[in-house]
């Protein structure tokens, strides 16, 4: 949603800070909620105590004087006594009862009526309207009649002269003078901080100052990423009559955090029929038709989930409903409608699979809860989302009934509800897409233009698209719109180039250039500015093409200039810029905007300047739009599958224009079923300003001989549909068109909702879908009953032209197979490859980081420490404290051992010759052997190998005399029993308090009391008492079997605790030695011996 309310207690803090000084008196309140301490509000604002005041609730309630919901000239006493009666209260507004909870108390400002104005300003395509009257207040009754008003275009500014001439020609001497400074300032600062309304009733104006009494305002809450400086942090309350709940504050915050879409709107929480829905047309569809059927009452929620959310969004989401779903028992049990449209390229396997985990996690509250679960869903990978769904159904106890495309996609509802029977499931489909068979790329041969196709593309099979030139840069003030261009947008020779790296978009343009028998390819390069240029691989077919990639948008359009159309696939923070960018270049005659989100005055820029220019907009928010058997913008139509399921390589008779992207691709599924299939589709996007209009397509459609008959799916709110109204009455359009706005339910609801798309959202009775479907049906539109009866409607109007010879039907011609990506076939587990690397520790792939399946929050949330950390991907389980305190005392004790052991000189050396860390580490790393710290894995297995055998300490020590090696682990230069080594004593006595048992290093004190019998230098050393110690710790802790502990011992695992933690004390070697800043190293003569070979001696 862009347009938010926002409290009025916000919109007079916008004002304050940033209307220029002077130019109206400063907004004085105080806000007041159920935790406000009174004696702490004075404190703040002591002019409560002293001033007369007006108290009213600050709750998006409209005509609070009406309703008596204003208490003015009263003391702060009865200020205190009014709210108290009020706080906590419930109150009906229209339809609508809800709880009071925010108070707003401002300072009483006298005044005379006739000082009272109104000033309103909003926001529409084509620019601003100021509206003014100078009668104002509570009685101030029709303000279309009364107010006057000033047209602003996009861009524009107002002088005072227009504001005094236009608006204030009912005020006199200073008064007109404040007011035309006030509206002047008001007007730059809604455009500056992207205000969409902001209405002010009453204004006093007198001649001494201007008093902003009463303020409703909306902000476009996609601006927040430009005005987060000014706005500062902004709260937007729901709608009077529905309290915001943690749970709609969860989805919101994680939707946040996403590149897809996830909203939810509680509605009623004792409701019976909750929604778990993908898209934003289809969940506002799936509303309309609970609604339809009579459960309005019983509807619980409005929401959807779509634009690809991963595996784990899905399951959150899931869970909150399921959460909000449980929380209390229906008599008659509950119903989940598990819907959506045909995706075009979210994964419906990975979101059915986060869907099913949620389930599984509350079975058995939804086997109390008497809950019945109705599931359609079709699009990439829906196959294996079924199987998923319907194996989990089989083990839930619960009612699970899931259908594909085959099933009409709201038939599920009038099950749910009781209204038609549940039919048997049907059986999965065993193909998901059109496979290349051994030998399929020789008999296609090279493509093959199909026959019926000749005609219609043979004056177009070269050069651009039949359209006129655009117009050129006016170097004038102004630039009149050119005329409506009702030609076509794309023909069969279509190049494109792609803004951003969008790899799988490409892919799925050429696999379907290439079941369309495209000569050429339609994407002739993308522009990605992060990269330099260079060339990224794609398949044509079965062989592999290369595509260019170009840092610069400029280099790519030189390059290429037979391509007319650019698909934006920018992120919604540069999709205005690049959009801006492209418009410079004259070649370019459509553009694609894919992001969703951006802002509106950006946008209404972006049509103005294409408008001005002669360029087609598609989007935002949209999907694209595709042309059977020429065209397609990236992902429209899905899949393969779905592209052939539908018949969308080749073109139909039917052309449509719809808002959503999601229900394009059911208006193609639903067509081609009914009819010959489709000739052209545009969605034009959820916006609500799309850069191109359905009267823009239509009109293209309705003069293309081709086109035989329209369908449009329009929408709840704006007045496009109007356009459309007028045509039918004029007879500009003669062709039949089908139509339906979604969106019927919303009159249904008793405190506004705003839908999945921005633009769907009505403020007046004419922009209600009821309104629109009426218009549309008696100007004479065939328009249905309701959406599940759209197909019918269809299928109607095509056989009566098919009965009157208006449609031919031609000969069917098959397509060329196109072979299945190898990883879309590993995905839909079609085929098998052994994986060329196997890892068991770790696993990135998810939603968080997983270390031996423990995910990387619940490490640091627990305090792992290194230890914990270690024994997760060293050993894949979590040790008892004990052992993961051993094993950091480890990594401390052999950190370090002074600069002159092999290990930190190499490192020193390596680091002053200008090394860099990694090569000075490893220098360091590569001395470590036998001879260098290698003797923790030898005294581990000397000493347990003799332990094993049953030799005593006497006969171990003789028995390695005898074979002249040196016992591992025993014997230091400088530390003796007279001198012991702290380090092993600490060690030594934390292993025997604190481990079960210690055997081995028992065994190997007794060595050590035989060898120091001898030297007293032959003591068990650190790398001693660490061995045998870590032996102790895997075969007596519990948490290894014996084979896996001896496994450990012989892969080297006790050396890696030598190799981490003598890697801590190169670094820090290294980093000594570049803060000291020390040369080159050259190791001195002197402390070299030079024996020469005596027979070259002189």
């Amino acid at each position: 949603m862009s347009a938010k309310a926002i409290r009025e207690a916000t919109g007079k803090t916008l004002l304050n800070n940033h209307l220029p000084s002077g130019a109206s008196a400063t907004c004085r309140f105080a806000s007041v909620t159920e935790d406000t301490k009174w004696s702490d509000l004075v404190q703040q604002h002591p002019w409560l105590s002293t001033e007369k005041l007006v108290v009213k609730p600050d709750q998006l309630i409209k005509r609070r004087g009406k309703l008596g919901l204003i208490k003015v000239g009263t003391d702060l006493a009865g200020v205190q006594s009014w709210v108290d009666e009020r706080m906590n209260k419930d109150q009906q507004v229209g339809k609508a009862v809800g709880k009071l909870r925010n108070f707003i108390i401002e300072p009483f400002v006298p005044h005379d009526q006739d000082a009272e104005a109104y000033v309103c300003i909003y926001s529409h395509r084509h620019g601003d309207t100021l509206l003014f009257t100078h009668e104002g207040g509570v009685d101030i009754g029709d303000v279309d009649a009364k107010a006057l008003k000033l047209e602003l275009g996009i861009d524009e500014r107002p002088t005072e002269a227009q504001i005094k001439d236009t608006l204030l020609v009912h005020l006199k001497g200073s008064r007109k003078e404040k007011a035309a400074v006030f509206i002047k300032a008001l007007y730059n600062l809604y455009v500056d901080l992207y205000f969409t309304y902001l209405e002010i009733n009453p204004l006093v104006i007198t001649d001494n100052d201007i008093y902003i009494l009463d303020l409703a305002a909306k902000l476009d809450a996609t601006a927040e990423f430009l005005c987060k400086a000014k706005w500062g942090d902004i709260n937007y309350p729901p709608p009077f009559g529905r309290d915001a709940l943690p749970e709609e504050a969860f989805i919101a915050d994680l939707d946040s955090k996403s590149g897809a879409s996830l909203k939810l709107t509680i509605l009623n929480e004792k409701g019976r029929i909750w929604t778990m829905v993908a898209g934003g047309g289809a969940s506002v569809i799936y509303s309309d038709t609970i609604c339809e059927l009579g459960g309005a009452s019983e509807l619980a929620n409005y929401g959807e989930y779509s634009g690809a959310p991963s595996e784990q969004q899905t399951y959150e989401y899931a869970k909150t409903i399921l959460t909000l779903m449980t929380k209390e028992k229906h008599p008659d049990g509950k119903i989940l409608i598990v819907g959506g449209g045909i995706a075009n390229f979210t994964n419906v396997a990975a979101t059915f699979k986060g869907i099913v985990r949620a389930l599984q996690e509350y079975q058995t509250k939804l086997i109390e809860g008497k809950i019945s679960i109705y599931v359609r869903r079709a699009g990439p990978n829906y196959q294996e989302g079924l199987r998923v769904m319907r194996e989990v159904g089989k083990t839930l106890g619960i009612p699970v009934f899931v259908f594909g495309n085959e099933t009409h996609m709201t038939a599920i509802v009038s099950m749910a509800l009781g209204k038609r029977p549940i039919p048997k499931e049907p059986t999965a489909e065993s193909h998901t897409a059109n496979f290349l068979l051994p030998g399929g790329q020789n008999t296609a041969g090279p493509p093959v233009e199909i026959s019926y196709l000749k005609e219609m593309f043979s004056s177009n099979l070269k050069g651009q698209s039949p359209r006129p030139e655009r117009k050129s840069e006016s170097s004038g003030p102004t630039v009149t719109p050119v005329a409506k261009d009702t030609k076509q947008l794309f023909h069969k020779n279509t190049k494109a180039i792609i803004w951003g790296m969008q790899t799988r978009a490409v892919q799925g343009m050429l696999d379907f250039d290439f079941v369309c028998s495209r000569a050429e390819p339609s994407v002739a390069a993308m522009v990605y500015p992060f990269t330099g240029d260079h060339k990224q691989k794609f398949y044509w077919g079965h062989k592999e093409i290369l595509v260019p990639v170009y840092k610069s948008m400029a280099d790519a359009m030189k390059k290429h200039p037979e391509t007319d159309v650019l698909i934006n696939f920018a992120s919604l923070r540069s999709a205005y810029d690049s959009t801006i960018e492209t418009l410079g270049f004259p070649q370019i005659r459509t553009i694609a905007i894919i992001a969703e989100g951006i802002p509106e005055n950006m946008t209404r820029i972006l049509i103005k300047k294409a408008t001005e220019l002669g360029v087609s907009i598609i989007g935002p928010a949209t999907v694209g739009g595709i042309k059977p058997g020429c065209f397609k913008i990236g992902n429209t139509g899905g899949m393969m599958d779905n592209i052939l399921h539908s018949k969308l390589y080749r073109p139909g008779s039917v052309a449509y224009v719809s808002r959503s992207g999601g229900m394009s691709n059911e208006l193609n599924n639903l067509i081609s079923h009914n009819t010959d299939g489709v000739y052209e589709g545009v969605a034009i996007g959820g916006d609500r300003y799309p850069g191109t209009t359905f009267m823009d397509h239509l009109l293209r459609y309705h003069d293309n001989p081709e086109v035989k008959m329209l369908v449009l799916l329009g929408e709840v709110g704006g007045v496009e549909e109007y356009e459309v109204v007028e045509a039918l009455k004029t007879k500009r359009i003669v062709k039949p068109i089908v139509a339906w706005c979604i969106g019927t339910c919303a009159g249904m609801f008793s405190s506004e909702v705003q839908f999945g798309h921005a633009g769907a959202c009505a403020n007046a009775e004419r922009e209600t879908a009821v309104s629109k479907n009426k218009a549309l049906s008696q100007a004479g539109a065939h328009v249905p009953s309701s959406f599940d009866e759209l197909g019918e409607e269809v299928k109607k109007v095509y056989q009566k032209l098919l009965q009157e010879g208006v449609i031919v039907p031609k000969e069917e011609v098959p397509p060329p197979t196109v072979p299945m990506d190898f990883s879309w076939a590993r995905e839909l587990g079609l085929i098998r490859k052994p994986a060329s690397f196997m890892t068991s520790i770790s696993d990135e792939r998810g939603q968080e980081l997983l270390y031996a399946g423990m995910p990387i929050s619940a490490v640091l949330e627990q305090g792992l420490g290194i230890g914990g950390t270690l024994s997760l991907l060293w050993f894949q389980r979590r040790l008892p404290p004990y052992a993961t305190t051993f094993l950091e005392m480890c990594l401390m004790v052999t950190a370090d051992h002074g600069p002159a052991v092999s290990g930190a000189h190499n490192t020193i050396v390596c680091t002053r010759a200008g090394k860099d860390l990694v090569s000075s580490l490893v220098s360091g790393l590569l001395t470590i052997g036998d001879r260098f710290g290698g003797a923790l894995d030898g005294a581990a297995r000397q000493f347990s190998e003799a332990f094993d055998k049953g030799l005593l300490p006497m006969e171990f020590v003789n028995d390695m005399r005898k074979k002249g090696q040196l016992i591992m682990g025993i014997g230091h230069r400088v530390k003796s029993l007279n001198n012991p080594d702290k380090r092993v004593e600490i060690i030594k006595n934390f292993v025997k308090k604190d481990f079960p048992t210690t055997p081995l290093l028992d065994y190997a004190l007794e060595v050590e009391k035989i060898t120091t019998s001898k030297k007293p230098n032959l003591i068990l050393n650190v790398d001693g008492v660490i061995g045998v110690a870590f032996v102790d710790l895997l075969r007596n802790s519990g948490s290894f079997t014996r084979e896996e502990a001896e496994e450990y011992i012989n892969i080297g695992t006790i050396n890696g605790l030598f190799v981490l933690g003598r890697s801590m004390g190169f670094i820090g070697h290294y980093l000594d030695q570049k803060r000291l800043k020390q040369g080159l190293y050259r190791h001195p003569w002197d402390d070299i011996s030079y024996v020469m070979p005596e027979h070259y001696s002189s």
